[in-house]
């Protein structure tokens, strides 16, 4: 019976009604105000990629060449910074007063029983956690992403064995545009991430063939720069053409569970992106954390400027050799923060973020290597579905192939 034609339950149109009435969720995810800020176009997004595969390289360098780098480091971060530069500014107006009087303040005699160094050590700590959790948070969004692209590489190489060509051809183009799809919809949720339909997935699907006209038109109700639901109903797709196989019998009911299985996992990893991203660190404890900052740099910058010398006891050269040592709290602090922040969302614009380019085109470029296998197998003709664009070496012309 067509499930269009199936009387609906209560629960049925209790979770229909649900759905409608629900203006502050989607997919499970809190909403977000839909904007178009921070779509770069897909040669933007290149010159992004490219800079992070530079970046990932200097990690090995000696430490001189690494102090030499600008981009990718803290110091454009702290350079930007106005705690920073007032709590410089705080340490060099005292150390000027300092210099011209001839006598003590009382103030000053009353600092010294003050003790800043305490409230340092519990501003460290909680830094080094928030910086320990965010970068945990990183690693298992990085792992989500190389799983997704492990599954459909798994589904590639089951269908490559166990399907007729144009069915195991058709889910794996499925798979790849749920992958894109999904980092897509990602935008519907937290800080909003750089990938857009227009000029992300449409480039990918003009260049691979990943969905036709007609496909495009099944999903054209979904809101794919704003929602993962798109990634979802591809992933049902795929489950589709799998137990179709099934009745068909190109599969017996062990082949058709293990590909079911790696389609629930891929999209299991897609979710716990979305999951990740809905949820980032509790605001209370960043404002926290930016509380203390802002309370603790002032204090002991003022606490080191009047411990220096008054008058006939100041020094040049201490001066400056306290100057610096603000300088380095300022950098241990600001710096830490900074560094916590940076991999709260992994799927941003930022050099520092994740490689999402290199994912799914890696994953492009092993499904159509696992789809073209010809050990054992007599060679067959790839629909135009399945043909790949590569690029010489100089990058400027694109040659599109076709494995006969």
């Amino acid at each position: 019976m067509p499930i269009d034609n199936l009387t609906p339950t209560p629960g049925k149109k209790l979770l229909s009604s649900v759905a409608k009435l629900d203006s502050y969720r989607v997919n499970g995810a809190i909403k977000k105000k839909k904007t178009t800020k921070n779509r770069h176009t897909f040669a933007e997004l290149q010159f992004i990629e490219r800079e992070r595969r530079e970046i990932l390289l200097r990690a090995e360098l000696p430490f001189w060449r690494i102090l030499l780098f600008w981009s990718g480091t803290c110091l454009k971060e702290i350079s930007t910074d106005i705690l920073v530069w007032f709590t410089l500014a705080i340490y060099i107006g005292i150390r000027i007063y300092a210099n011209s009087v001839s006598y003590v303040p009382d103030a000053v005699s009353l600092l010294e029983d003050s003790n800043i160094d305490i409230l340092g050590g519990f501003l460290s700590f909680f830094l080094v956690l928030f910086v320990n959790q965010t970068n945990g948070r990183f690693l298992e969004m990085y792992g989500f992403s190389k799983a997704s692209s492990g599954r459909i590489q798994d589904v590639a190489g089951l269908a490559r064995a166990h399907l007729p060509s144009e069915v195991g051809q058709k889910i794996v183009r499925y798979l790849n545009a749920a992958q894109i799809a999904g980092y897509v919809g990602l935008n519907g949720i937290g800080q909003g991430i750089p990938y857009s339909k227009a000029f992300f997935f449409d480039v990918y699907n003009e260049e691979n063939d990943l969905l036709t006209p007609e496909e495009m038109m099944m999903l054209g109700h979904h809101d794919m720069d704003n929602s993962g639901s798109c990634m979802k109903e591809l992933c049902t797709w795929c489950q589709i053409e799998v137990a179709q196989a099934r009745r068909a019998g190109h599969l017996d009911s062990y082949e058709a569970q293990c590909i079911q299985d790696r389609i629930l996992e891929f999209r299991a990893a897609m979710d716990g992106m979305y999951d990740y991203t809905d949820q980032p660190p509790h605001f209370f404890y960043i404002h926290f954390l930016d509380l203390l900052a802002a309370l603790y740099l002032p204090l002991f910058a003022i606490n080191t400027a009047c411990a220096s010398g008054w008058g006939q006891e100041c020094f040049t050269g201490l001066d400056a050799v306290n100057g610096l040592i603000v300088l380095l709290q300022c950098i241990f602090v600001v710096g830490l923060r900074a560094l916590g922040t940076k991999m709260i969302n992994p799927y941003g614009d930022d050099p520092e973020d994740l490689s999402v380019i290199l994912y799914i085109e890696g994953t492009l470029e092993n499904c159509y290597d696992i789809m073209n296998s010809k050990l054992g197998l007599a060679k067959t003709k790839l629909p135009p579905a399945y043909e790949v664009c590569h690029s010489d070496n100089s990058g400027d012309a694109t040659n599109r192939t076709t494995v006969s």
